[in-house]
C-alpha cells in the first residue's frame, strides 16, 4: 500500500509534534530498558501525556468554524465508502443511472445493518490527486443525482429504508453540467424525496455544501457528525462574492453558521454524532462504531411510525427551517 502524505494544519502542528517527541522519548526508554530509569522520569512523561490530551481536548472543543472546514477536508478523513464497508454487515455497489452515465463522485448500492435490507446513496471524494480526479472532488454530475434517484426509487419499490452521506463541495458546476440538466436532477431528487414512503436518514459526513448536499439531503432525520460543516456556500466563496476578498473567510465562516452545534440550534439537524478527538480521521473505527450505533438507533424509531405520519413529519420539519417571528416593539 502507497502511503499517502496528509497536510497538517497549522493549529495541530505544536501538538502533533510534541506528541512526536514524547513517542521518541519512550522509544528510547524503551531501548534502554535494561538501565533502571527512576520512577519519577516515567511518572513524568505519563504527566506530560495527560497534559498534552488536556491541550488536545480544550483545542478541539474551541476550533473555529473555518478550522473545523479545513479539518474535513483532510485527504485522510473517512469516505462514504469507508463507513459503508465499515458499518454494513455485507453490501454491494450498483453502477449507472440507465442514461448513459456512471458517476463516480455518486457511490449507490444495497446492503445489510442490523439485519435490515437498506439503501444506501452518498458522495464520494477521492484518497489522493487522481483518486479526485476521477471523483471529481467528491462534485457531481447530474448523472449522480439520476443515479441517486434510481436507487431511491427501487428502495422505494421494495420498501427498503435508505441512508444518504453527504460530503461534497458542492454540485460540479461545469458548463456541460448545465447543458445536461444540473439544476433539473437536484430539484426532481428534492421533489421525489419528499414524497418517498421509506425511512430516510441522511447523514453529513464532512462537507455538506449548497445544492450538491440537498440533491441527497432531504430525510426524516437529518445526522451530523460532530466537526463536519454544511453550508448554503464555503466560506470561500461567501467573501468572495461579499467582499470581493478571501481573507474574509474566517468572518464569513461564522456569519454562516456551518458547525454541527450551530445547526441543531437552529432546527437544520437533528442530532450530532459524536467523532473521536482529532476528528474521525484520528481514530476510525471508533467513528464507525458511533454512527453506526445512531444510525441504527434512528433507523428502528422511524421503522415504529406509519409512513403517511413518517412523512407528513418529514414534510413540516423542512417547512419550518428559516421560519420566524416578527413582534411589535414595546
Amino acid at each position: 500500500m502507497v502511503s499517502r502524505k496528509v497536510l497538517i494544519l497549522s493549529f495541530l502542528k505544536p501538538v502533533l509534534e510534541f506528541e512526536s517527541r514524547l513517542q521518541q522519548l519512550e522509544k528510547i526508554l524503551y531501548s534502554y530498558s535494561q538501565f533502571n530509569f527512576s520512577y519519577s522520569i516515567k511518572q513524568t512523561i505519563e504527566k506530560l501525556r495527560c497534559e498534552v490530551n488536556d491541550i488536545k481536548n480544550n483545542l478541539f472543543i474551541s476550533l473555529t468554524p473555518l478550522q473545523r472546514l479545513h479539518l474535513v477536508r483532510q485527504s485522510d478523513r473517512p469516505t462514504t465508502l469507508d463507513y459503508i464497508s465499515s458499518i454494513m454487515d455485507k453490501w454491494v455497489e450498483l453502477h449507472g443511472d440507465r442514461g448513459g452515465s456512471d458517476d463516480a463522485a455518486i457511490v449507490t448500492g444495497m446492503g445489510s445493518l442490523d439485519s435490515k435490507t437498506v439503501v444506501f446513496i452518498g458522495h464520494q471524494r477521492g484518497k489522493d490527486t487522481n483518486d479526485n480526479v476521477i471523483r471529481n472532488f467528491g462534485m457531481a454530475s447530474p448523472g449522480g443525482y439520476r443515479k441517486a434517484l434510481r436507487l431511491m426509487k427501487h428502495a422505494d419499490r421494495f420498501n427498503f429504508p435508505i441512508l444518504t452521506f453527504i460530503d461534497t463541495p458542492g454540485a460540479w458546476a461545469g458548463i456541460e453540467a448545465e447543458e445536461l440538466g444540473q439544476g433539473h436532477a437536484i430539484a426532481v431528487n428534492l421533489k421525489q424525496m419528499f414524497a418517498f414512503n421509506v425511512p430516510i436518514i441522511c447523514t453529513i459526513i464532512g462537507e455538506g455544501g449548497s445544492g450538491g448536499a440537498l440533491g441527497i439531503g432531504v430525510g426524516d432525520v437529518i445526522l451530523m457528525l460532530e466537526y463536519a460543516v454544511y453550508t448554503v456556500a464555503t466560506p470561500e466563496a461567501c467573501a468572495a462574492i461579499l467582499w470581493k476578498d478571501s481573507a474574509k473567510s474566517p468572518i464569513a465562516a461564522e456569519s454562516l453558521k456551518i458547525t454541527s452545534s450551530d445547526l441543531k440550534l437552529l432546527g437544520i439537524i437533528d442530532d450530532i454524532v459524536k467523532e473521536p478527538i482529532g476528528g474521525s480521521q484520528a481514530n476510525p473505527e471508533q467513528a464507525y462504531t458511533f454512527l453506526r450505533e445512531k444510525i441504527i438507533l434512528q433507523l428502528n424509531h422511524l421503522l415504529s411510525l406509519p409512513n403517511d405520519d413518517r412523512k407528513q413529519m418529514r414534510y413540516h420539519k423542512f417547512r419550518k427551517i428559516g421560519k420566524f417571528y416578527e413582534f411589535p416593539l414595546q
